[in-house]
């Protein structure tokens, strides 16, 4: 499962779905205390989620992702944010770059979150990354980054500073 995982591309299409898919509850704080959707791009740093099957069905494969089963930490869940930023480039640099330049900027905010190096954990990146077209037509320039258990085990609490 695990090398599935590191081979999915996840990636954002259409803005318009901004902030409209969300029915996840969340405290004061804005932590997620209850299940439910979350838009891809309202998703904030220590939002946790599970895999949707749209995910486990694409066997590697590209999946447009607009909404995850967001739910509290405290629950065993797949995922968990651990930094959303912008990238600041002109124009779109193209799909594989595209991929690289998240995957770079994801490895390299990896060991400030976990507390060890990406290269020594048992976690791994999943990241989601703008496409082409939510690009030109939103303004996409969001990265968002998650780590996941390398065999696919479900984790529960923050992964912060956990040093695993």
């Amino acid at each position: 499962m695990s090398l599935l995982r590191i081979a999915i591309f996840l990636l954002i299409v259409g803005f318009a779905a901004y902030g409209c898919l969300d029915d996840a509850n969340r405290d004061e704080s804005g932590n997620i205390v209850g299940e439910g959707e979350v838009s891809a791009f309202s998703m904030r740093v220590g939002d946790c989620f599970n895999d949707s099957q749209e995910v486990i069905d694409a066997g590697g494969d590209e999946v447009v992702l607009e909404a995850v089963a967001g739910l509290p930490c405290s629950e065993p869940h797949d995922n968990e944010v651990y930094a959303v930023l912008d990238l600041s480039l002109e124009r779109f640099p193209g799909g594989e770059e595209i991929y690289d330049l998240a995957r770079d900027e994801c490895v390299e905010r990896f060991e400030s979150f976990v507390g060890v190096s990406y290269e020594a954990s048992i976690l791994d990146i999943m990241h989601v990354y703008p496409t082409e077209e939510s690009w030109s037509r939103g303004g996409d320039r969001e990265v968002i980054c998650a780590i996941y258990h390398m065999e696919a085990d479900k984790t529960t609490g923050s992964m912060n500073d956990s040093g695993i």
